[in-house]
């Protein structure tokens, strides 16, 4: 018993002493702290002269946000914007807001590239297809909302950068191939080379044919904006409805509607009437002329049925007496 107490305290000190070497050891190993470690961080980016970045509450630096009355034209020329426009206008003085219309794009530097006039219905009615500069765009639409009143409008912009890019890079890569056919036929001796080749050159000039009106289409487009206009000749401009609150006042505003819009149907129709009264008229002498026939037809259709009926129910004649029959 004695001998296993001895093994146990002697494994015990050897135990500890190796501990103790062990922690003397990883003190020692311990490499010292450089210079570098307790000194502030090295900036890279401020050494190479770009702006440090930190994280936490500090904010990173922000470009300057454009000016919101900046015009289109303050965009990068990298960039290639289509803007499409389409305004719909009314009018009491058809032919005042049409002349000042033609006018406003001659002013803007613009062209018409389509027009046309309906003239069919009571009022007339205009639309026009005009191309002005991109940047007179926003300042063409303000103007044409001075010479009639707008209801509705509607704006849209498309971004070709990428399709216009890709198509003159194509251009090019068209061009340089034509180049090439074009020293390899100067050198071309053999029938069967000088055919192929021209085939191939052919072919290009046709590439390189419609890539060139492909950009010439964009350049159109980008350069000149396109606004679609409808213009309405009307007896009285319409109304805009104001908002109203509470359920009698809302029940009055619609019988005003309501009343409103049968004077006017009626207008309308009193119009229209004064405008084709001739045509209506001859119709209405031809539908009466043909009912006073159709009533004519069916009353001499029923005569002969009454006729017989009276003949069939007349009463039998009355006996024979005559003088001579008493005699």
């Amino acid at each position: 018993m004695k001998k296993l107490l001895s093994i146990l305290l002697a494994l015990t000190l050897l135990l500890s002493l190796s501990a103790c070497g062990s922690a003397s050891m990883n003190s020692a190993d311990k490499p010292a702290e450089s210079p570098m470690a307790t000194s502030p961080a090295f900036d890279f980016k401020e050494e190479m002269g770009f702006d440090s970045m930190t994280s936490g509450s500090a904010a990173a630096p922000t470009m300057p946000a454009p000016s919101p009355e900046e015009p289109s034209s303050s965009l990068p020329e990298n960039v290639k914007m289509i803007y499409r426009g389409y305004l719909y206008l009314e009018s009491t003085e058809f032919d005042a807001a049409i002349a000042g219309l033609e006018q406003l794009v001659t002013q803007m530097g613009g062209y018409f590239e389509s027009s046309e006039l309906n003239n069919y219905s009571p009022y007339r009615h205009a639309f026009y297809v005009v191309r002005v500069p991109s940047a007179k765009y926003q300042s063409f639409c303000s103007s044409v909302g001075d010479l009639a009143q707008l209801n509705s409008q509607r704006h849209t912009t498309e971004n070709v950068s990428e399709a216009y890019y890709d198509t003159e890079s194509r251009l090019v890569t068209q061009r340089t191939k034509l180049e090439r056919l074009q020293e390899l036929l100067a050198k071309a001796d053999k029938m069967e080379d000088i055919i192929t080749l021209e085939s191939a050159i052919a072919e290009t000039e046709l590439q390189i044919e419609y890539l060139t009106g492909s950009l010439r289409k964009y350049d159109a487009l980008v350069d000149y904006a396109t606004v679609e206009i409808s213009l309405e000749e009307v007896y009285q401009l319409s109304e805009q409805e104001q908002p109203v609150v509470g359920f009698g006042a809302k029940l009055a505003e619609a019988f005003k509607t309501g009343t409103s819009r049968f004077v006017n149907d009626l207008e309308s129709f009193a119009l229209r009437f004064a405008r084709n009264w001739v045509s209506r008229l001859i119709w209405l002498v031809i539908w009466i002329v043909v009912i006073v026939l159709v009533i004519r037809w069916l009353r001499k259709g029923k005569k002969p049925t009454f006729s017989r009926k009276k003949k069939e129910q007349a009463p039998p004649p009355p006996a024979n007496d005559t003088p001579e029959n008493k005699q």
